[in-house]
């Protein structure tokens, strides 16, 4: 597990989209209006996208009736999950590689818009 710049051209996309949205609203606001407005970049920018997807916990082979409720799954395989904080303080990438482990899925961003630059982490995970 760790964090990976390389540029793929799915999470180059999503993190076009969110700088778009950043742009136009600076910092500020709380995570639902960024969450908001990103939806409407991904329409605009035709990112495939699915908001607040639910995903399945498993421990020791059962599913939990708790749950992970992503922002974003783009492309079907790109967690996108949004902050608005003033830092990063760590625990937010703990909770994003949780998620990866527990989703199946190996892509991650993390996306901060409580900055006056906006923050973004790519995050992989090798199952």
């Amino acid at each position: 597990m760790g964090v990976d710049d390389r540029r793929d051209e799915e999470t180059y996309a999503i993190i076009g989209a969110a700088m778009a949205v950043h742009n136009e609203l600076g910092c500020g606001f709380l995570e639902t209006v960024y969450q908001e407005a990103l939806e409407q970049e991904f329409l605009f920018q035709t990112i495939p996208y699915i908001r607040e997807k639910k995903l399945a916990i498993w421990y020791k082979g059962q599913v939990m009736q708790s749950y992970y409720q992503a922002d974003f799954i783009c492309f079907d395989s790109v967690i996108v999950e949004l902050k608005a904080l003033q830092k990063l303080s760590g625990t937010e990438e703990a909770q994003v590689i949780n998620y990866l482990k527990a989703s199946g899925l190996n892509k991650a961003l993390l996306i901060n818009f409580g900055t006056a630059r906006l923050e973004h982490k790519r995050l992989v995970f090798n199952l």
